[in-house]
């Protein structure tokens, strides 16, 4: 076949190459990532159950925290009349309050403790005596105390809370046998002080209101 002017002469065409696989008319569409998954309510009430019990728990520890630091550093002496009592300074009364004092010791370690008649010219002496120190478990401290004068005079019983007024702690009152009559006996204890007293001839709601007296009177705090 001639060749015609004007033409580039005719060459073979490359061959043209086909995948094999087949092929999307269309763009693919973008794969969505996974979003997060939602928080179980039955989880959440969980977390928001131990949430709460341990802001309640930080609660109560700073609480008890704070009421041992308040009340740990107390000071205890005899006050020289007080509800117009005075300190029996006789020598029975000298010697009564050294042996309540020391047996008191015996049973609770206190750093400091004191003992005293107090009386007012008739019958009706108060014996008192405490101590300071201080004390993690006042109410059990209290009870072990009570147990003392149950050991000297027979069975402290009825033994129930009274109102500690403003230097709070704990504060009971109950009964023992002396000679035969009932005889109130009342204790307090704080974190850092314990004291007891007996009231021969007075009646038990007597008793709690001059007990209450004599603390005020005799505890202070630094």
């Amino acid at each position: 076949m001639s060749e015609h002017p004007g033409h580039p002469p005719h060459t073979e065409a490359d061959p043209v190459e086909i995948n094999p696989e087949p092929f999307a008319l269309t763009e693919p569409a973008e794969e969505k990532t996974p979003g997060p998954r939602p928080r179980s309510r039955t989880r959440t009430i969980v977390l928001s159950s131990l949430l709460a019990v341990g802001l309640a728990g930080a609660s109560v520890v700073g609480l008890a925290a704070w009421r041992i630091a308040s009340q740990k550093d107390a000071t205890l002496t005899v006050p020289a009349e007080v509800a117009g009592l005075r300190v029996d300074s006789s020598e029975d009364g000298r010697s009564t309050g050294d042996y309540l004092q020391t047996a008191l010791s015996a049973e609770v370690a206190l750093d400091e403790a004191v003992g005293a008649v107090l009386t007012d010219g008739s019958d009706k002496d108060v014996l008192f005596f405490g101590g300071t120190t201080l004390i993690w478990m006042p109410e059990s401290d209290l009870e072990t105390a009570f147990g003392l004068i149950s050991d000297e005079q027979g069975a402290v019983t009825g033994l129930h809370d009274v109102p500690a007024g403003p230097l709070g702690g704990t504060m009971k009152c109950g009964t023992t046998k002396s000679d035969g009559a009932d005889m109130p006996v009342c204790g307090w204890a704080d974190h850092g002080s314990l004291a007891l007293a007996m009231f021969p001839g007075r009646t038990e709601a007597d008793a709690a209101a001059l007990f209450e007296d004599i603390r005020s009177a005799s505890q202070k705090r630094n």
